[in-house]
């Protein structure tokens, strides 16, 4: 899973499941791409991984909600 941190000056800063941080050339996201989303790298290009996006998006907000008491 790759993570895109954060996009700044045309760059893209991404995280990797083994927590290193990559820099690439904004241009090479694909289109809709923006802080928080989740890729996949396949046959030299980036790609969303929109369900995967999902799920992890719902897993930290269902955490967020178990440390704020919000069950």
């Amino acid at each position: 899973m790759i993570i895109i941190d954060r996009i700044e000056d045309g760059v893209a800063v991404l995280e990797t499941e083994e927590d290193t941080f990559l820099q690439i050339p904004a241009s090479q996201l694909p289109t809709g791409a923006r802080e928080g989303s989740v890729l996949i790298y396949k046959d030299g290009e980036y790609l969303l991984d929109a369900q995967t996006e999902a799920a992890r998006r719902d897993r930290l907000f269902r955490l967020q909600q178990m440390l704020l008491g919000e069950d």
